[in-house]
């Protein structure tokens, strides 16, 4: 199954967008990259580079991240892994993990599981007339 990473300057975000995609699907194994030690603001490559080990495995990891630095970190955090497996996606961090989440549950590959994540880009929130 592919697993799924959530990386942000904050870790009360990334546990709460954890938090949310585990309560659609709970038996995909989505780990949480936040903040700094001691609760502060901003991006860990030591604890996205662990949380995209932890989820790896033979299916593959998906990585999204919120903005700036921890773009800037996932993306260096994937390219040391050297893993074609592992792939960042670009989308909102929240409807995206949870897209992704949903897809992983129900089996889809590591192709499918980016594709309905980025799906998450054309989602309308509010329809107007």
């Amino acid at each position: 199954m592919v697993g799924i990473v959530i990386v942000s300057h904050s870790q009360k975000l990334a546990e709460g967008v954890k938090e949310l995609a585990e309560m659609m699907a709970n038996n995909v194994h989505i780990e949480a990259a936040g903040g700094l030690d001691e609760g502060l603001l901003g991006t860990s490559y030591e604890r996205v580079k662990v949380a995209i080990e932890d989820v790896c495995g033979t299916d593959g990891a998906v990585v999204l991240m919120d903005m700036g630095s921890a773009v800037m970190t996932a993306e260096l955090a994937v390219e040391e892994c050297r893993d074609e497996a592992v792939r960042l996606v670009d989308c909102p961090i929240a409807e995206g993990a949870v897209l992704a989440a949903l897809a992983a549950a129900s089996g889809a590959g590591l192709d499918e599981v980016v594709r309905r994540a980025e799906s998450s880009r054309h989602m309308e929130k509010i329809v107007r007339p």
